[in-house]
């Protein structure tokens, strides 16, 4: 009777520990039961960095023996050292990867695979004692902007608005918003000479919140998280006015002409040596859309999403 109550009791616990197993309990790997540890190391766009740092948090948080750095150099400056020999594991970019960009992978033997992650918006930005460029056509903008154009005063954009010199901000030519203004807004046309362009996107906040002439552009996420220091401008493209939100901000919606999509690119050859950098990149397409939200991004579509995970599902090995 004795051994019969113990064999019960040995089942019950074999159970037990059979269902927990299944469910994942106690299991710091990847699913396949390999253990997870060593470092994953991602650079590039300073415009995606909220994004991939929350989604860094989240998921040290998760697996205790990996560790994720996360740096911001800007995406093209991040290109640099992620196209090297022993170069990162991951490169933000706020616009996709150039033709020379694949050359260079090519000849290093490196494949990469573009991972799509959210999408942003370019907003413009003023000073909060603007109160007269709070709505601008899309032609104005980018009269702003454009050297060619040649709109020294504010008085020179509109008639009524104050005769001040225009001050005009935005980031440097690491950052792919750079050259999201400048090759898709702009149609490679030259910026203002004094334009002041920053690497850092708290300088630039900065900057237009102590200039009540000053006018800016970069990501949404830097805007939402500042809206106590800045004012976004409402952008008329040709249906009224619209301002900036997780709402608008699609490729098909009322933001659309500012609208791109942002990714990461990872160094597939690492991938399939480290499964750490794998499954990070796994970890991070099936919580994209919730961290995008988070971090002021406006989150990609389920099917954008599955493609993706389809993709480096299929790397397992």
């Amino acid at each position: 009777m004795k051994n019969l109550k113990k064999m019960s009791l040995f089942l019950m616990l074999a159970a037990v520990m059979a269902f927990t197993a299944a469910c994942g309990g106690g299991d710091n790997g990847n699913g396949n039961g390999e253990e997870l540890d060593g470092s994953v190391v991602i650079d590039g766009s300073g415009t995606v960095y909220p994004l991939m740092a929350r989604m860094a948090e989240n998921y040290m948080g998760e697996q205790e023996n990996v560790s994720v750095e996360v740096s911001r150099s800007g995406t093209s400056a991040g290109f640099k050292k992620f196209l090297a020999k022993n170069g990162t594991d991951f490169n933000d970019a706020s616009r996709q990867i150039k033709d020379e960009e694949k050359s260079k992978a090519e000849e290093l033997g490196i494949e990469v695979q573009e991972m799509k992650v959210a999408l942003d918006g370019i907003t413009i930005v003023i000073n909060k004692d603007n109160d007269w460029a709070k709505e601008l056509t899309e032609q104005e903008v980018k009269d702003i902007f454009l050297a060619s154009a040649n709109k020294k005063k504010w008085s020179d954009v509109r008639a009524d608005f104050p005769n001040e010199e225009i001050k005009t901000y935005g980031p440097n030519e690491n950052h792919g918003t750079y050259e999201f203004m400048f090759e898709t807004i702009l149609e490679e046309q030259d910026l203002p000479e004094n334009i002041n362009l920053q690497q850092d996107y708290s300088t630039l906040v900065d900057l237009v919140s102590k200039d009540k002439n000053a006018i800016g552009f970069f990501g949404y996420g830097y805007y939402e998280s500042n809206q106590d220091k800045l004012s976004a401008v409402k952008v008329d493209f040709g249906k009224g006015p619209v301002e900036p939100s997780l709402d608008t901000i699609k490729e098909d919606g009322d933001y659309a002409p500012f609208t791109r999509p942002v990714f990461t690119y990872l160094n597939v050859n690492q991938a399939k040596e480290k499964p750490q950098v794998l499954d990070y990149a796994i970890y991070t397409m099936n919580n994209a859309q919730a961290v995008s939200k988070e971090t002021g991004f406006a989150p990609l579509s389920d099917e954008d999403i599955k493609s993706t995970l389809d993709t480096l599902n299929g790397m397992k090995k």
